[in-house]
């Protein structure tokens, strides 16, 4: 049973019922994707920067890899900010 369907077998147990008849299917679709869109808008503009997605995400790749660079540097003995040398 497709939409059209059922839109029409919901108008009729509406009329048998005495009961108001339901919106057409696809009547509130535009103003429903408009209030969506409104929405994330809104919430682009009320979040800091700091805690927006991307922001989050290079955070916490920037922070790992400090992390596993000085335990590199401190596993190889490397002293006063000098690179960690690599053995092949």
């Amino acid at each position: 049973m497709n939409a059209g369907q059922q839109h029409l077998l919901d108008l009729y147990r509406a009329a048998q019922r005495g009961e108001a008849a339901p919106p057409a299917p696809g009547t509130h679709t535009v103003r429903t994707a408009r209030e969506i869109q409104q929405w994330h808008h809104f919430r682009a503009v009320v979040t800091a920067p700091a805690d927006r997605p991307l922001s989050r995400i290079r955070r916490a790749v920037r922070s790992t890899a400090t992390a596993l660079l000085r335990r590199e540097a401190g596993a190889t003995g490397a002293r006063d900010g000098a690179p960690a040398r690599v053995a092949s």
